[in-house]
């Protein structure tokens, strides 16, 4: 995933044991067998402390929502089909 300068610059400014956090959220993603996590149980590989599902349920092949730190932050993305493996855009960073 690649991040716009704006976007690194708000990275950079949280506190290291944040980015850790969003950055093992974000190797959840890329190395996900299933990116959309479909079906039941689709996120039962992930750790404790995370968990995704659709943004809106009404849209279920929209945006997802990982939650991580127990739910004290979550990342909003969205995949873009590729020939051999999806383009993950994360919209917004929450932590707190």
């Amino acid at each position: 995933m690649d991040r716009t300068l704006k976007a690194q610059a708000a990275r950079d400014a949280l506190p290291e044991y944040v980015r850790q956090m969003i950055d093992a959220a974000r190797a959840e993603l890329v190395t996900a067998d299933d990116p959309y996590f479909r079906g039941i149980d689709a996120d039962a590989d992930l750790p404790e402390d995370m968990l995704v599902e659709p943004a809106r349920s009404s849209n279920p092949k929209g945006s997802r929502v990982l939650y991580f730190d127990n739910g004290h932050g979550w990342l909003t993305c969205t995949f873009v089909r590729l020939a051999e493996d999806p383009q993950i855009v994360v919209e917004q960073v929450f932590w707190q």
